[in-house]
Order: structure tokens, then C-alpha cells, then sequence
């Protein structure tokens, strides 16, 4: 994947935090920290919104719809 350099201004103490985390080692840089934290937040937001397009959803019409089908093929499977 290729990366693209930005500017981007943070808070000085939320700039310490991450500088925290790269001096424990747990990113190699600044900048891998911030990607890191950027994607996380990008998969939450698509599964939010995901969240929140399913309770659009109305259960009983979702319901009705699935068994809809279902009762003209019953007389169709076999009895076990």
C-alpha cells in the first residue's frame, strides 16, 4: 500500500501520549502510531454505521419477508 505524507497539528499533550508509546516501544514511530489509531477509528465508524442501518430495519417486516418464501416451499422438502 503507499503512503502520502500530511501535516497534521495535535494537541501538545496527546502528542506526549504518542511519543510515550514509541519511547515503550510499542510503535516504531510517531507515525505508525497515528496510522495505527486513524484505521482503528475508521473500521468502529463503518461498523457504527452498519449498527445503524440495521436498526432501520423493521424485525417484523424482516421476519414476514424471510418466511414468505418459506411456506409455498415447505410442501417441497422431504419428511424426515
Amino acid at each position: 500500500m503507499s503512503t502520502t505524507k500530511i501535516a497534521i497539528s495535535l494537541d501538545s499533550d496527546l502528542l506526549k501520549i504518542i511519543d510515550e508509546f514509541v519511547k515503550k516501544r510499542l510503535y516504531p514511530n510517531r507515525s505508525k502510531a497515528i496510522q495505527e489509531a486513524i484505521r482503528e477509528k475508521v473500521e468502529r465508524l463503518n461498523k457504527s454505521r452498519l449498527a445503524l442501518e440495521c436498526a432501520k430495519l423493521d424485525p417484523e417486516y424482516e421476519r414476514a419477508m424471510a418466511e414468505e418464501g418459506i411456506a409455498a416451499e415447505m410442501d417441497e422438502w422431504p419428511e424426515y
